[in-house]
């Protein structure tokens, strides 16, 4: 059964994925991607920027101009000031600089302020307390999006320091194990870590090959998953990425842990998006006798490749030899969760947003 590391300490459940920010220069495709096939709810922004809604927020995806085609960064929402301090203080006493973004770059994101450290993988890691709502109706193909107290979905990443990317999770957020799930992908052994920071069944999940340090594909991030309110509105968007033309990665089928039905397609950029529906959700009564179980085989049924060719296996072939002379990017200071810094190590200060406001909303 999982605890929390000490009464009042803890992080977890007070944490939500609230924003994803991806750098690209394929905005127009972008743009139909987003509001054309998976039916979101798209705002074109000063700069050649897009915004995606999925609810009230004023922005759940933000789409930069830049050449990474990528995702860069990863905004978490923190209930309470309390919380957001006990983060802060854990990062700053291991050394790892903190900067408030500024005033335009916390717009975009639609947050009131934001501040930001390194990531695993050179992601960067931005925390904030208030969110920007907007009486805007939505404008969107979707019926509703599942948020909430779930946050905005997931995002998965391929790993070959799966250890330190989980004691990074663990440190900063008290995120917790949900389950592990061991996968042969093309004869290679896949083991999966799947962390959840609330009652999403996972808010991160982990992969990594097994028994080598190798890592097959471009971007940072494997996948970012998001929840369709009704199974219709799923099979929709499934029908609209086929018809219009965008990948599809990976067909319907329904994973063996959190039990989603969902499909994967590729995004402009190349990393993937899920889009599922009706996930396992551990509320309180599950969390107080959750226990972590390893599944053999990431699907009960369905999820099967669609349209891989053998030029993307030698482009994944091509990466994965690259990955071998490269070293992945980690914050060493979270690894196993060391210790904080020694004293007379001088780390940044940052200021509580409660410095200039003391509203917070969900």
């Amino acid at each position: 059964m999982n605890e929390p590391p000490g009464a009042g300490t803890s992080a977890f459940g007070a944490v939500h994925l609230g924003y994803v920010v991806v750098q690209s220069n394929r905005a127009s495709d972008w743009r139909r991607f987003g509001a054309e096939a998976i039916g979101l709810h798209v705002d074109e922004i000063d700069g050649g920027a897009l915004r995606f809604r999925l609810d009230d927020r004023a922005c759940r995806f933000l789409v930069e101009r830049g050449p990474a085609e990528d995702a860069t960064a990863l905004g978490w929402q923190v209930d309470d000031h309390e919380t957001f301090d006990r983060i802060i203080a854990r990062v700053a006493d291991r050394g790892v600089p903190i900067v408030e973004g500024s005033a335009r770059e916390a717009t975009l994101r639609g947050v009131q302020r934001l501040w930001r450290f390194a990531g695993p993988k050179g992601i960067a890691q931005e925390i904030f307390t208030v969110p920007l709502t907007t009486p805007e109706p939505l404008r969107m193909l979707s019926s509703g999006w599942v948020t909430g107290e779930s946050g905005l979905g997931h995002v998965a990443i391929l790993s070959r320091e799966p250890e330190a990317m989980r004691d990074y999770y663990r440190t900063v957020f008290d995120s917790r194990l949900s389950d592990y799930i061991d996968e042969n992908v093309s004869g290679l052994k896949m083991k999966i870590r799947f962390l959840r920071v609330n009652e999403r069944h996972h808010s991160v999940a982990i992969a990594n090959i097994r028994g080598i340090k190798i890592d097959p594909i471009r971007t940072r991030v494997q996948h970012i998953n998001i929840q369709s309110a009704t199974l219709d509105d799923m099979l929709a968007a499934f029908g609209r990425v086929t018809e219009l033309g965008f990948r599809m990665a990976w067909s319907v089928g329904q994973h063996t842990n959190d039990r989603e039905l969902s499909f994967y397609c590729v995004t402009p950029s190349g990393f993937e998006l899920e889009v599922g529906w009706n996930p396992v959700v551990i509320g309180a009564e599950l969390e107080s006798t959750w226990e972590p179980t390893t599944y053999q085989g990431i699907s009960i049924w369905g999820h099967t490749p669609v349209g891989e060719t053998v030029l993307d296996k030698f482009a994944q072939f091509r990466q994965a030899l690259r990955s071998v002379t490269t070293p992945e990017i980690t914050v060493p200071q979270f690894a196993a969760a060391s210790a904080p810094v020694r004293a007379g190590h001088v780390v940044p200060v940052v200021h509580s947003p409660r410095s200039r406001s003391g509203g917070n909303s969900r």
